[in-house]
């Protein structure tokens, strides 16, 4: 029963004092900012010494421009700021010449895929995948990885022509193809410039 006295007599006073807790607004002139890293801090102890240095004895103006009559200056209390003067930025747009109606073709990288090297070929018309096929593949005669080639490479390239980029997902079972391919594909179409 005493602790509670106690808890609750505390938790009164840490109340009162947060409520009672009031801040003023802190004013500082312009023309002592270049002075204020040396002046001395509160409450540094009775004892201790801090360097003191004067306040220099004319403020800076602001420089004066042609924009002046177009800005505008706010007032608040202890300080002036003055806005910033528009400023122009010059976009020039990059061009890019492609005929609409050429398709062109470019053949990636052979990429060594673990179980063999495949490189991939695309056609595009503009910036449009209109076709993704195996320029070259040798898996070295194995039954196995030519049953998952057969099996992953027509997924993944509808998913590129479906995509229109290389951020396709893998096919379960077939990692590594499908790893390799991502790799030539993004070597054919870093060559056609998508």
């Amino acid at each position: 029963m005493k602790r509670a006295l106690i808890f609750s007599s505390a938790t009164v006073a840490g109340l009162a004092g947060v409520f009672g807790f009031h801040t003023a607004p802190a004013t500082l002139a312009l023309s002592s900012l270049g002075s204020s890293a040396g002046a001395a801090t509160p409450g540094a102890g009775a004892g201790a010494s801090s360097p003191t240095s004067t306040p220099p004895t004319t403020a800076a103006s602001p420089p004066s421009t042609s924009l002046t009559s177009a800005r505008s200056t706010t007032t608040l209390p202890g300080r002036t700021t003055t806005p910033r003067a528009p400023s122009t930025t010059t976009t020039v747009a990059r061009t890019t010449t492609t005929m609409a109606g050429a398709a062109r073709s470019a053949t990636g990288e052979a990429v060594n895929y673990y179980f063999g090297v495949l490189s991939v070929s695309v056609t595009a018309t503009g910036s449009k995948i209109e076709s993704v096929k195996i320029g070259q593949i040798n898996d070295g005669g194995y039954f196995r990885s030519q049953q998952i080639d057969q099996m992953s490479i027509p997924i993944l390239e509808q998913e590129t022509v479906r995509a229109q980029n290389a951020n396709i997902q893998s096919v379960s079972g077939a990692s590594y193809t499908s790893a390799g391919f991502v790799m030539s594909l993004q070597s054919a179409l870093k060559k056609l410039g998508i």
